[in-house]
């Protein structure tokens, strides 16, 4: 029996609804939007040139990997997470990132290093001008190793933490502080192609401790709605 092929229009819609979902998501992790701030679909929709559908789905994708709230008769908001529920995000990724580098420990192709270390360098530039971009790119970083392992459930389970947590370090976490951050993503690195999975694990472990205490009690000022997605809207084209 052959597969049902889907639409070439629902095929469109969906890259749309993904463009969406991916702009919206660097505009809350680079703290563009203010937690707790209403994301109105209407507004969404004539910001992105797109129908209030499609934000919808955006939104429930975004609700799905911690970023947006959801709630009933009320509509879509910011999520809002406090330094507590942080913490807690932090202890259940620690041990969801072990189980991913001792699956990677030595297994390694030549691709798979040399696109680490590509991305090990975008960190170092984005650290020397935009912390937020910075702290974006390390959760990428994080993201393309699970990714790596080709697990689809721990996939799942870690882009809805790491998203989670990008958003609490934007948040609250101190100026400058990815720097360390980057040389510790070298040493799981070199870890990782020496194939030693008891020190990549604790390198993990420690770097992930080392991250959460990256913070700071008090939010930032962010700025409007319509004028930070106005600045998106070039993602969608």
């Amino acid at each position: 029996m052959s597969t049902p092929q889907k639409s070439p229009e629902r095929n469109k819609t969906q890259s749309r609804t993904v463009k969406v979902q991916v702009a919206l998501r660097q505009a809350i992790i680079e703290q563009r939007l203010a937690p707790g701030i209403r994301l109105p679909e209407d507004t969404i929709g004539e910001s992105f040139g797109t129908s209030r559908t499609i934000a919808r789905e955006a939104l429930q994708r975004l609700a799905v990997e911690g970023l947006v709230e959801l709630q009933p008769n009320r509509g879509a908001f910011v999520a809002n997470p406090s330094l507590d529920e942080g913490r807690d995000v932090f202890v259940v990724r620690q041990g969801l990132e072990r189980m991913v580098v001792r699956h990677l420990a030595g297994n390694l192709s030549t691709q798979q290093i040399a696109t680490l270390e590509h991305m090990l360098q975008q960190e170092e530039l984005a650290a020397a001008q935009n912390d937020a971009e910075a702290i974006r790119l390390a959760g990428e970083f994080h993201l393309k190793l699970v990714e790596m392992t080709g697990n689809q459930l721990l996939i799942r389970y870690l882009t809805e933490t790491i998203s989670r947590c990008s958003l609490v370090l934007a948040m609250y976490g101190r100026p400058h502080s990815v720097d360390c951050g980057i040389e510790e993503h070298r040493q799981i690195i070199e870890a990782l192609i020496a194939g030693d999975v008891e020190r990549t694990s604790s390198l993990m472990e420690h770097h992930l401790d080392e991250v959460a205490g990256r913070a700071l009690l008090e939010p930032r000022k962010t700025e409007s709605l319509q004028d930070v997605l106005s600045s998106f809207a070039d993602l969608l084209r």
